[in-house]
This record gives C-alpha cells, sequence and structure tokens, in this order.
C-alpha cells in the first residue's frame, strides 16, 4: 500500500485552520437549549418548530451556522436562531443576528443572543427591532427561553 507523506502531502492542513472554538459552557447553553427544545418538539408534540444545533441556514449553499435554529418543515424557514456568545463575541453576534432577521432572507423572525458570562438575553425581533422587555421569551413558542437554562 502507498500512504501519504504525512509532512509534505498534508502540509496545506493547518493546525488553526482544524480548531473549533467550542467552549464547555457555550457547548452546554446549546445542548441545554436543544434538549428542552427537542423534548417540547419530538416527545410532548408542543412545539412545531424542530431544533438544530449548528446548521446552515440554507443547505443548498454556503449559509451562515447559528448556534442553533429552529426550523418549520412546513415551510422550510428558521423562524428563530439563537447565538450564544460571552462578552468578547457579543456585539459580532449582535450584529450578525440583527442583519441575519433583516435580510429576509431565512424567514427569521425572532434571532436572540444569549451571553453566558453576564446571564443576558438580547432578542432582534422582525418588524419590531430589540426587545428590551423579557427578551428572552418568544413570542413564536410562547415559551421563556431561559426557563431551560
Amino acid at each position: 500500500m502507498n500512504y501519504p507523506n504525512v509532512p509534505s502531502d498534508y502540509a496545506f492542513v493547518r493546525e488553526e485552520e482544524m480548531a473549533v472554538y467550542g467552549l464547555k459552557d457555550h457547548q452546554r447553553v446549546i445542548s441545554k437549549l436543544n434538549t428542552h427544545l427537542g423534548l417540547l418538539y419530538y416527545v410532548e408534540g408542543t412545539i412545531t418548530l424542530e431544533p438544530f444545533p449548528e446548521t446552515m441556514l440554507d443547505e443548498s449553499k454556503a449559509s451562515p451556522v447559528p448556534d442553533l435554529l429552529l426550523y418549520d418543515n412546513e415551510t422550510a424557514e428558521s423562524p428563530i436562531i439563537v447565538e450564544v456568545c460571552n462578552q468578547e463575541g457579543l456585539k459580532k453576534d449582535l450584529k450578525k443576528v440583527m442583519q441575519l432577521v433583516d435580510e429576509d432572507n431565512y424567514g427569521i423572525v425572532e434571532g436572540y443572543v444569549y451571553n453566558y458570562k453576564s446571564q443576558q438575553w438580547h432578542q432582534y425581533h422582525k418588524g419590531i427591532g430589540w426587545v428590551l422587555d423579557e427578551p428572552s421569551f418568544s413570542q413564536l413558542l410562547q415559551l421563556d427561553l431561559h426557563s431551560f437554562l
């Protein structure tokens, strides 16, 4: 068998390109939200939006990947997205969520950013803007997302 010479044949793969910034606190929040919302969707059938962690908004082409999206299988849209961050990533994620909701490319109505360090929620709602009263409460789901953490 002919095995590749690792140092030269794979020189194009650099360690920093393979790195994923998946801090445990960050992943824990995504996991808790996905687990609780998954139970409501798959087991109890009390919500109609299917949760997907780290999934492209549009599978037909390269597209943004929110930390969590809630997908409507009837309309093939993602009316809710959630980004999880710490203080360092907050500004970038707030901008990303606002842009994705405003673009109107994916049917997003509610975009959330959760800062796990400060335990603060931010919600950007289509046609309304930033929601200051109960920003963790989803009008679409009629649920407080913070209750799952």
